[in-house]
C-alpha cells in the first residue's frame, strides 16, 4: 500500500507476494501521481526490494569512468536524484518474533533534510511508518476479510480486490477524519469541496473512454521501463 499521509490518501492497494516487480508497480503509481522537479519524501519498512525499485523508477543514470583510461569499461548504474528523501524504519525482533526496538536510518539524502521535510508536512518528528500501520489497523477493522480469524474469507483474490478498492473509495470520499480537522481525504487533497453519501458515490456516473485507458497504460508501462533504459548506452549509428 501506498500513502499520502498528510492527507490520508491512498495512492495503491495491491496484493500478492511481496517482490520487486511488486514493489516496482506499487512505486510507479507514486511516480505517476508526483510532480517532476520537486522534492520527494518516502517512508518505507526494510524489505529489501525497495531500494532496487526506487532507484528503478526515480534514479539518474551515472557512468562511471576506468581509472587511468585503461581496462574494462565499468557498466553504468543508477544514483538518486537531487531533492530524493528516502528514509527506512528497521524493527529488531527477538527469536520469536517479539518486537524489541524500532531503528531509523536514512536510504538516500540527508537525515537532517528528512526531518526538516517531515517537520514541514506536520506528519512526526522522525523517520516512522505509523500512518500506514494506523490505517492497516482501520482496514483490517472495517473489513472482516482481513481479519485474524474469521469465516469471512475470500476464496478468490479478484473478490478481495474489488471489496478493498470499494473500501478505498469510501474512505477517501465518505468517511469524515479527525486528524483531518473534519474532513475526508479527498478534501484534503483538493478532489472534493465536500463529503460524499454513500448514494452520492453509487450514483456518481462513472466512464473513461478507450484511449484515454491507453495512454494511462502508456504511461505506466514508460515509468516502468525508463528506470532500465538508463542503464543503456545508446550506440552511435552510421552516417551514410
Amino acid at each position: 500500500m501506498a500513502l499520502v499521509a498528510a492527507a490520508r490518501y491512498v495512492i495503491e492497494l495491491r496484493l500478492g507476494p511481496r517482490t520487486l516487480e511488486s514493489a516496482r508497480e506499487l512505486l510507479a503509481s507514486v511516480a505517476a501521481c508526483c510532480r517532476p522537479r520537486q522534492p520527494l519524501l518516502i517512508e518505507a519498512d526494510e524489505h529489501r526490494p525497495y531500494p532496487q525499485a526506487i532507484l528503478d523508477l526515480f534514479g539518474l543514470t551515472r557512468f562511471r569512468r576506468r581509472r587511468h583510461g585503461r581496462g574494462r569499461r565499468k557498466h553504468s548504474d543508477l544514483k538518486p536524484p537531487r531533492g530524493l528523501l528516502v528514509g527506512v524504519v528497521h524493527k529488531v525482533r527477538d527469536a520469536c518474533g517479539n518486537l524489541l526496538r524500532v531503528r531509523t536510518r536514512r536510504l538516500f539524502g540527508r537525515r537532517r533534510d528528512i526531518l526538516k521535510m517531515l517537520k514541514r508536512l506536520k506528519v512526526g518528528r522522525r523517520i516512522n511508518t505509523g500512518h500506514i500501520e494506523r490505517l492497516n489497523g482501520t482496514m483490517r477493522t472495517q473489513q472482516t476479510r482481513l481479519a485474524r480469524r474469521t469465516r469471512n474469507v475470500s476464496h478468490a483474490t479478484k473478490a478481495l480486490q474489488f471489496a478493498l478498492w470499494l473500501w478505498r473509495d469510501l474512505y477517501h470520499w465518505v468517511h469524515l477524519h479527525h486528524s483531518l480537522s473534519g474532513r475526508t481525504p479527498a478534501m484534503a487533497m483538493g478532489l472534493a469541496k465536500t463529503a460524499w453519501t454513500v448514494r452520492a458515490y453509487v450514483c456518481y456516473p462513472v466512464h473513461v473512454a478507450t484511449w484515454q485507458r491507453a495512454l494511462w497504460a502508456e504511461h505506466r508501462e514508460n515509468l516502468l521501463t525508463i528506470g532500465l533504459n538508463r542503464r543503456k548506452r545508446l550506440k552511435p549509428l552510421p552516417i551514410s
